[in-house]
């Protein structure tokens, strides 16, 4: 039986799962407080961008739960982009 282990430390995506975190947590407290509004297209790429960051450390580490949840997660935001685009 094969073992599979999580690839290398990769400082670049360390520091992708921050930014993503930042970007996700950052854009909540936006909304909250009323700075951003959800149809702004910047709360719709604090959210693309962090959910993409995210993930990509969780593909790394094979949190797959984790990983699903930040896919939907980018996947709602392009929609939600293109919305404001093409509207």
């Amino acid at each position: 039986m094969k073992n599979r282990e999580a690839p290398p430390f990769s400082l670049l995506a360390e520091i992708a799962g921050w930014y993503g975190t930042f970007a996700i947590v950052g854009a909540y407290a936006l909304n909250s407080f009323a700075v951003l509004a959800t149809a702004d297209r910047s709360y719709q790429l604090l959210n693309l961008t962090g959910a993409l960051g995210v993930a990509w450390v969780c593909w790394r580490k094979r949190t797959w739960q984790a990983f699903w949840l930040e896919s939907v997660w980018a996947a709602i935001a392009c929609v939600a982009l293109a919305r404001s685009m093409f509207a």
